[in-house]
């Protein structure tokens, strides 16, 4: 699986490359590098529900090929807290994952509005069970590291020719399922992820970035 999604990725970075050197072509810009094209942003989230607490953010910084493609690389930081019960109800301790880690993604716009994701993460994840004082069980503490590579769709508000700077929201699945992934249930099933963030267009001014 690990072999596939490698070639997946060669297989996205060379019709990135053939696009964008046709597109310079046809528009007889000699110029390979525009800083107009440079962009940032990120996605900050907060949750609070059923005695579970989330907390995370992800900023990233990339570049326009086109007005078709973008790429970017990006950081990971996330935290959880959940409170934990037995099935009569009685309070069990807590468990928390501090997730952080790299990562890099491309958006394709077949229309500027909607686009397509794939984002690869490695993620360094240490997860801790703490137990009640008066149970007697020490606390817990494991660390380990996943790789996921997240798919989906999203919708950009605002994005258009010659400008960058939009709002954006996204939906996708964890397609790698790797067996210590924070983003699979206790079934090892990816859960949905809903993300939305600010895309923030760098040197524009009055430059148009096509």
């Amino acid at each position: 699986m690990k072999l596939k999604c490698v070639y997946l990725l060669l297989l996205c970075s060379i019709i990135a490359t053939s696009t964008f050197a046709q597109d310079e072509k046809e528009e007889g810009n000699e110029k390979f590098f525009k800083k107009e094209n440079l962009f940032t942003g990120g996605t900050l989230n907060a949750s609070f529900f059923n005695g579970t607490t989330a907390l995370g953010v992800s900023p990233y910084f990339g570049y326009s090929l086109n007005k078709y493609i973008d790429v970017a690389v990006t950081a990971n930081i996330n935290y959880v807290s959940q409170r934990q019960y037995d099935y009569y109800g009685n309070y069990q301790g807590k468990a928390r994952q501090t997730i952080y880690g790299p990562g890099a993604f491309v958006r394709l716009f077949p229309v500027k509005f909607l686009f397509a994701q794939a984002a690869f993460e490695h993620n360094f994840i240490r997860y801790k069970n703490i137990y009640p004082s008066n149970s007697g069980i020490p606390n817990e503490t494991y660390n380990f590291n996943a790789n996921s590579l997240l798919v989906g769709a999203g919708y950009a508000s605002g994005r258009g020719e010659g400008n960058n700077t939009y709002y954006y929201i996204s939906i996708s699945w964890d397609v790698l399922k790797d067996a210590n992934s924070p983003y699979l249930d206790n079934t090892k099933s990816a859960l949905p992820q809903i993300r939305a963030g600010y895309n923030i267009a760098l040197f524009q001014g009055r430059h148009n970035r096509y």
